[in-house]
């Protein structure tokens, strides 16, 4: 479920079609979209065996260890597009903007968060042209939780406007 006004619109990055856009800002730290109706989980296995292989593919993400979603459905959430240097941070499901996001951006997350350890997306990065090559599981929990723990202390710290008090 995506938790902010958004929109869905053609990507301002090169060859990506269609991209989620917010309609409202949000702050660094905050969600943007949280999992909800997951009905299963399936194995990397599980995922090759499905009758319809090639959408069971184009459609799998990772979101545990060895554990995937199929979603041939495309929800809104599926039209996050990747970018090395994201303005959302993947964590277990969950995309927290990764910074101050005004209204009007483009959500997207790295990708190496959702693919399989060493698979490689069948696309380049648009900005840098390097591959994009799943992370081992370990190493996206670590990066994400790392990421993730930065985000919020700095969120932490960031002044907040002291809250209005009623005189009458």
């Amino acid at each position: 479920m995506i938790l902010t006004p958004y929109r869905v619109a053609p990507s301002t990055i090169p060859g990506a079609g269609k991209g989620l856009f917010i309609d409202a800002p949000v702050a660094a730290g905050r969600i943007i979209v949280a999992p909800d109706a997951i009905n299963r989980v399936y194995r990397w296995d599980e995922v090759l065996a499905q009758p319809d292989i090639d959408t069971a593919l184009a459609s799998s993400v990772r979101w545990f260890e060895d554990r995937y979603t199929i979603t041939p459905e495309w929800p809104d959430e599926c039209y996050i597009n990747h970018a090395f240097a994201s303005t959302g941070l993947w964590h277990l499901g969950f995309v927290f903007a990764a910074r101050d996001l005004d209204a009007g951006e483009e959500v997207t997350v790295d990708y190496r968060h959702l693919l399989r350890e060493g698979e490689y997306e069948g696309f380049a990065d648009a900005l840098t042209g390097k591959p994009i090559i799943g992370y081992s599981w370990q190493q996206s929990l670590a990066t994400s939780t790392a990421q993730l723990a930065e985000l919020l202390q700095v969120a932490s710290h960031a002044p907040t406007a002291e809250p209005h008090t009623s005189t009458s």
